[in-house]
């Protein structure tokens, strides 16, 4: 009986032993699973990230919202073939028609389309596709050659899908967009990518300072016009061209702003031309050659920035206190680093519009406010001209025209500087404004007096 009592005790022991040992290391096991990192990557690629996620964003949403306020554009302009009288003796038609194809973005619900101007120059009719296959015929309410803006007009039926501005200086290099648009007549295809570069200007020697978003969102023939969204599918650009050495996407697409475009599209509807301000300074954007050459004769300490050359008398710079050797830092919080960075913005602005500007002189950091003028100079073919005042009024004996400041390169030796651009065309000049009409290739000739009072007709 002993025997059996203590065969029985050690059973108890050693179960209870084991138990023991089971619990101990089963505890142990499933706190060393929690703890423990997985091997492997997870497929969402959002692990350990702190909250942040690095997947790529679902476009579904923001390509279903944006799609059907895209149009199709078809341009029908008539072609500058010669047609001989021999064509009418043997019966022959002048079948000079040329068509084009782009597309068009739907801003308001009762039919204002925004497209480039290049997509409708010299059009004598434009029609309008919209997504689920209506037909219109468009009325051309105003364009801006500068910006490469034309805003269009059809009546539609019903009230239409449309995109909402974005703020496009609040993108971010990195961010996800999707291009949408008619390449090649395939019509309503997205195509994804990011903006890889903002404020970028595709000629620094052009007359137009251009101040693009740049993006690899895929675009090619027949994008222009297009929309560029956020992934909230707000518009955040026109598309509007690519650099490319075969004609065809290579990687690099180029969209203006939606600030400019908002402000250029509000003009046209209001005004029928743009209302543009200035700060009313010259000067070149600082890089290292600039510096190298003028930092110890202006003092300059800092590597970016605007250098302030000259200041026009009388406008809204000058009047702020904005003097020669200042270097712009920044206007409205936007920096400026480069000259496209303040046309770019001040593209967004018009006459009376106030800034504040924050400049460096002589190394002291000062906010200046600045009431924006109105523009009196431009950019055309390839010269500066502005408007006339009192004073080229009475020496000419002319209240209308446009007076050239710079000649260029083009005209150097043709043209003599300050001599009056009277018509274009046969088509008489004003002001500034009425130079947006015309883009170089539609110019034939002009026709100016020079400083001594001869009339002279250039064909150009």
């Amino acid at each position: 009986m002993k025997k059996l009592l203590s065969l029985v005790g050690v059973a108890m022991i050693s179960s209870t032993l084991t138990l023991f040992v089971f619990l101990f290391f089963k505890s142990t096991y499933e706190k060393v699973k929690v703890d423990a990192v997985p091997p492997v990557i997870p497929s969402t690629y959002a692990y350990n990230l702190g909250g942040d996620s690095s997947a790529p964003s679902n476009f579904v949403s923001a390509a279903e919202k944006s799609i059907d306020a895209v149009v199709h554009v078809k341009n029908t302009a008539t072609a500058n073939n010669r047609f001989s009288p021999l064509d009418y003796l043997y019966g022959r038609e002048n079948s000079n028609q040329r068509i084009g194809m782009g597309s068009g973005v739907i801003v308001s619900p009762d039919g204002f389309i925004i497209t480039n101007n290049h997509v409708i120059e010299d059009a004598t009719k434009i029609e309008i596709t919209t997504n689920d296959n209506e037909r219109y015929e468009a009325e051309l309410v105003g364009t801006d050659p500068y910006t490469d803006i034309a805003v269009l007009k059809i009546a539609p039926k019903k009230n239409l899908p449309y995109l909402f501005f974005g703020n496009s200086d609040a993108t971010r290099i990195g961010e996800w967009v999707l291009a949408i648009g008619n390449p090649f007549n395939l019509n309503s295809t997205v195509t994804a990518g990011i903006i890889s570069a903002k404020a970028r200007d595709l000629n620094a020697r052009d007359d137009k300072n251009q101040s693009f978003l740049q993006t690899d969102a895929a675009v090619n023939r027949g994008n222009s016009g297009g929309a560029l969204v956020n992934t909230q599918g707000e518009l955040i650009g026109i598309n509007t061209a690519i650099t490319s050495f075969s004609g065809s996407f290579e990687g690099y697409s180029f969209a203006v702003p939606s600030n400019i475009a908002r402000k250029v599209f509000e003009d046209l509807v209001e005004f029928g031309t743009t209302q543009k301000g200035i700060l009313g300074v010259r000067g070149s954007a600082i890089s290292p050659e600039f510096k190298e050459a003028y930092a110890e004769e202006y003092n300059i300490s800092v590597n970016e920035g605007f250098f302030v050359g000259s200041v026009i008398e009388g406008k809204g710079a000058a009047q702020a206190g904005i003097r020669t050797g200042d270097i712009i830092l920044s206007v409205d919080e936007v920096a400026i680093k480069k000259f496209s960075d303040l046309t770019g913005y001040l593209e967004s602005k018009r006459p009376n519009d106030k800034v504040s500007v924050v400049i460096n002189r002589d190394g002291e950091v000062r906010t200046l406010n600045v009431r924006l003028a109105k523009n009196d100079i431009a950019g055309f073919l390839g010269m500066q001209v502005r408007t006339l005042n009192s004073k080229d009024q009475n020496e000419f004996g002319i209240e209308n025209g446009v007076v050239i400041d710079n000649v260029g390169e083009y005209f150097e030796g043709q043209i003599e500087r300050g001599s009056l651009i009277i018509d274009i065309n046969g088509e008489r000049i004003y002001t500034i404004e009425d130079l947006e009409r015309y883009s170089p290739q539609s110019v034939e000739w002009i026709t100016y007096i020079t400083p001594a009072g001869d009339k002279i007709r250039l064909r150009l």
